[in-house]
Formats: C-alpha cells, sequence, structure tokens
C-alpha cells in the first residue's frame, strides 16, 4: 500500500490517523471486521506493534472495538467536515457553535479562515479534496466563483454566505446584500427621515459586496434622502443630523467614541447602524440598532445539509434589530 510515513510524529500516530480517515470515507464499514493485525502490518509496512498500538488509540476514541475471537471492527464510523469561514467576526462564533452543536458526536469538524487570501484559499481546498464526507465553505471572492471549489464533488459542497453571482447547481446558504439590504432600508425609512442625511462607512479594501453601495445610493435617491458612500473612515467627522451605517465592529465603535468626544448623542444628535449583529451590540452606549441575517439559522440549515444529506438553495433575509442608536 503506497503510504508515506514522515517524521512529524510517532507511526502508530500516523497509522491511527490514516486508518480513521479510511473509516471516515467508507473504506471500512461500520459493524464489519477491519483487516487483521498481520495483514495492516504487511500492508502499511510496519510492525504488529505498531498496529496492535494504532487499533489501541483507535478504540479508545470510540472509533473501532474488538471481540475476543473476532477481532476488530469499525463501531462507530467518525465522520470529518471541513469549514472554511472567510475571516473571523463574533457573528461567525454564532454560526460555527450553532453548527457543531446540532451534529452528531462522531463528525468531526475542522475550521480554517481563508482571510481572502486566494492563494491560502486554494491550498486548503486543494489539500483537503478527499480528505472529507462535506465541505462547508465561504468564498474567497464575493463577485465569482472559485475555480478551486469545481473541483469537490457538488453533492458534498455548501457554499455559505455568498455574493449574487451563478452558483450554479450547487448547495448555498446565503445572505441578500442587495435587493433585501434594500428592503430593510426601506422599513427604516420613517426613522431615518428624522435625520436626513446618510452615510454608509465603506473603507478601501472592505470585503464585503460592492452591489451594497449602489442599494444604498438608490435607496437614498429615491427617497430623496442625502447619501453618501465614506471611502476613508478616519477623517470623518460625526456631524449632528446624520445616520452612520457601518459594516465594521472597528468604525461602529469609532463612531461612538467620535460622537463622544464631540458631545453627541447617539440615537439623538446621530443615529447609527451596525451590518451583522453581534452580542456586543446590545451592550454598546444605549445598544446598537443591527441590520443582519440569523446567523444561528444558517448553522442549524448547514448542519441539517451534513446530517440529512437534502440539498439547499436558500437566501435567508435580512432582519433589522432596532435598539437605541437609531
Amino acid at each position: 500500500m503506497d503510504r508515506v510515513f514522515g517524521t512529524h510524529t510517532t507511526k502508530v500516530k500516523q497509522l491511527a490517523d490514516m486508518l480513521s480517515q479510511d473509516i471516515s470515507l467508507g473504506k471500512f464499514s461500520e459493524n464489519h471486521p477491519l483487516p487483521s493485525i498481520n495483514q495492516l502490518s504487511k500492508d502499511y509496512n510496519v510492525s504488529r506493534d505498531t498496529v496492535f498500538k494504532a487499533f489501541a488509540h483507535l478504540k479508545e476514541a470510540g472509533i473501532i472495538d474488538s471481540t475476543p475471537g473476532k477481532g476488530y471492527f469499525v463501531a462507530n464510523r467518525h465522520k470529518k467536515i471541513l469549514l472554511v469561514l472567510d475571516e473571523y467576526s463574533p457573528f461567525k462564533d454564532v454560526l460555527y457553535n450553532t453548527f457543531i452543536s446540532r451534529l452528531p458526536r462522531n463528525y468531526k469538524v475542522d475550521l480554517w479562515f481563508h482571510q481572502y487570501n486566494n492563494r491560502l484559499f486554494n491550498t486548503i481546498i486543494r489539500d483537503a479534496i478527499g480528505s472529507y464526507s462535506h465541505y462547508i465553505v465561504m468564498n474567497v471572492d464575493n463577485e465569482k466563483l472559485s475555480r478551486s471549489l469545481l473541483k469537490i464533488d457538488a453533492s458534498k459542497l455548501l457554499l455559505l454566505d455568498f455574493g449574487g453571482f451563478d452558483k450554479m447547481n450547487y448547495a448555498y446558504i446565503c445572505q441578500d446584500f442587495d435587493a433585501s439590504f434594500y428592503k430593510v432600508l426601506v422599513t427604516l425609512l420613517s426613522r431615518l427621515r428624522h435625520y436626513g442625511h446618510l452615510k454608509m462607512i465603506y473603507p478601501s479594501g472592505i470585503k464585503h459586496p460592492s452591489t451594497s453601495c449602489h442599494s444604498f445610493m438608490q435607496f437614498c435617491d429615491n427617497n430623496h434622502l442625502h447619501g453618501e458612500v465614506v471611502r476613508h473612515p478616519e477623517k470623518m467627522p460625526i456631524e449632528k443630523g446624520c445616520v452612520y451605517l457601518g459594516f465594521r465592529q472597528i468604525d461602529i465603535v469609532n463612531v461612538v467614541k467620535k460622537g463622544r468626544e464631540a458631545g453627541l448623542e447617539c440615537g439623538k444628535d446621530f443615529g447609527l447602524i451596525a451590518y451583522n449583529d453581534t452580542p456586543a451590540y446590545e451592550m454598546i452606549d444605549k445598544g446598537i440598532t443591527a441590520m443582519t441575517i440569523d446567523w444561528e439559522k444558517m448553522g442549524r440549515l448547514a448542519a441539517d445539509f451534513i446530517v440529512g444529506g437534502q440539498s439547499i438553495q436558500q437566501f435567508l433575509p435580512t432582519e433589522v434589530r432596532i435598539r437605541g442608536s437609531l
């Protein structure tokens, strides 16, 4: 058997990992006997003692079991899931914790963040192909589908939080950065008219889809509101009679901080809206109004895709949570 052992850890650990992966991929079925210690010793070119210790490791983990006189068999096939997210944020915590809490105990999730680094993303996907039962992925590009993903079996791939481009026949759970975003602004229209001037903080290099800028300006034009997209928030003063919409938590915090320094009260002298809710927004100042999808629901649906085996193509609606900042 063409397996190469490295020097980064013991042969026992490497053999246990190889057998665990084979079990996860279905090479050995549940309740069916595994090859004998002598056979595996020959197949992997290792000592019988190495195989015995690898079996002991897998047995302790609950993956295999043994019966006197009958040998070892698969007790609980361990399924491996690859979860690739874009970058860390508090609402990704909500997604992740909900997702893993709904998976059976025999599922193991490997979590990666690609940080919008195309080379890192391609490396993660390339090295993972064939090693996982399912792949849950946030794309590296909000404008087009990464070609690396085309190499994954479509029945095993679920796309999360993508932009509005063609997703072909792949399963996906996404948020709508355009039409749904516009509709939420419409529900806030009466509150926004109280201020009249709207500024969307969209710094250079931000990874949020740029199409939201068009939806924002279209909303302002259609409703005769003065709208502005701010590219350099570090130079932006906080003004009375203005509503600020921010995507990054650092920008939300800085608006509140600058407002206090200017002697202005958030929710009275100026308004503030965050995109994507976090638990912290309930606590900052008098509470920060947020437009957001239900990240717990995304986690639940992703887990259902894994466990239930049924495909899904769904855009989650954008909701608004009114708090004291508006």
